[in-house]
């Protein structure tokens, strides 16, 4: 016979009996009130130092989250035709199949192509030397330049000459830290698909819980807060994957058929910058608009078309379909927040801007229906 629970209300009396009939049964501890509040207050505090003191765990498990969030559409859609236990297994194997054909086929010719344009920066400058004279001149005739024209192209050709080989340096040798600390790195990609995993297998019972654990009269609002709250996160960073994979592969195609250089190796750099809203496309188009001016002022002004292009494509198209009614929130607001995590958090802060907006437009919808004002 499984043991007996009782609620903390249980008489003396019906203890006793449980006992006599054999049954294990737990001593009952009665704290105040204002007891239970404190521990969970110290609890709350605990947490969070521990959270400040190994700071891996919450990132391990955002990321795990996260994870868990894009692979709910797949197995939403799988799970349509067959068992969800089978929905998850295959989701993951192609996200597995997705990260081999990106490790083995596309990160050894990035990397090569960093090495090539490392090397290449020094005549790279000089050719930008040449091409600029006449652009700068038209600009510096109407007051346009800080400096005389031939300051400005020495600072530029130092500077260009200097950002990118230290940007390479730099990156060059983050990948030899991958490599010499592959241990670290796979134990945290395999945490945070042990995470996703449990997080998408348990979803279920997790909801069943969370339920549970309302109150009866509010339970219907906690489902609503639940499926908002899922829904959005899931759509904007499914639709916030997508649309990075577009732009990148889009200005890669564009660039190669322009005949830019390291056209793959500049794809990835605006894959990665598009995680910025608004300055994002911008900042990936430098690069390559730079490079194109070594070939020709007519390949560059194409280059800077066709990023205008992209630029439209992702503000008009892409967004608005795949994560606007995720965010739904002003644009205005959008880039305030961008600055703010900035500033606050650097670039963990500017990449986490709009889906930390995303939740609290989702509280701010669900608060402002059920939130009244008392009349005194």
């Amino acid at each position: 016979m499984p043991p007996r629970r009782f609620a903390p209300r249980d008489s003396l009396d019906t203890v006793t009996a449980a006992e006599e009939a054999g049954e294990v049964v737990p001593t009952p501890i009665e704290i105040a009130p204002h007891t239970r509040r404190w521990l969970l207050i110290a609890a709350a505090l605990i947490l969070l130092v521990f959270m400040w003191r190994a700071p891996g765990v919450p990132s391990l498990f955002l990321g795990g989250a996260a994870l868990a969030l894009v692979l709910s559409f797949p197995v939403r859609l799988l799970e349509k035709v067959m068992r969800r236990s089978f929905a998850i297994t295959l989701s993951f194997t192609g996200l597995v199949a997705l990260l081999a054909f990106i490790v083995a086929g596309l990160v050894p010719v990035l990397v090569e192509q960093l090495g090539a344009l490392a090397d290449a920066a020094p005549g790279l400058a000089r050719q930008l030397d040449t091409r600029l004279p006449s652009l700068l001149d038209a600009l510096a005739e109407r007051g346009l330049l800080p400096a005389s024209r031939e300051h400005f192209i020495d600072e530029l050709q130092q500077n260009m000459l200097e950002g990118v080989q230290g940007f390479a340096r730099r990156l060059l040798g983050s990948l030899g830290g991958v490599v010499s600390g592959a241990l670290n790195t796979v134990v945290a990609l395999f945490g945070m698909v042990f995470i996703a995993a449990y997080l998408l297998a348990d979803s279920r019972a997790m909801h069943a819980r969370v339920l549970q654990a309302a109150p009866a009269g509010h339970r219907h609002d906690v489902q609503a807060l639940w499926t908002a709250f899922g829904d959005t996160l899931a759509r904007y960073l499914g639709g916030l994957a997508i649309s990075l994979a577009a732009q990148g592969v889009l200005s890669a195609v564009a660039l190669a058929l322009l005949g830019v250089p390291y056209a793959l190796l500049l794809g990835a750099w605006v894959a990665i910058t598009a995680l910025v809203p608004f300055l994002g496309a911008w900042i990936g188009a430098v690069p390559a608009v730079l490079l194109a001016l070594t070939m020709s002022p007519t390949t560059a002004l194409l280059t800077a078309l066709l990023f205008l292009l992209i630029q439209q494509l992702e503000g008009n198209v892409l967004t608005p379909r795949l994560q606007g009614q995720a965010v739904r929130v002003h644009p205005i607001l959008v880039f305030l927040a961008v600055i703010a995590g900035g500033e606050l958090g650097g670039i963990a802060g500017i990449i986490f801007a709009v889906p930390v907006l995303a939740v609290c437009r989702v509280l701010y919808d669900f608060l402002s229906v059920r939130v009244r004002v008392a009349r005194g």
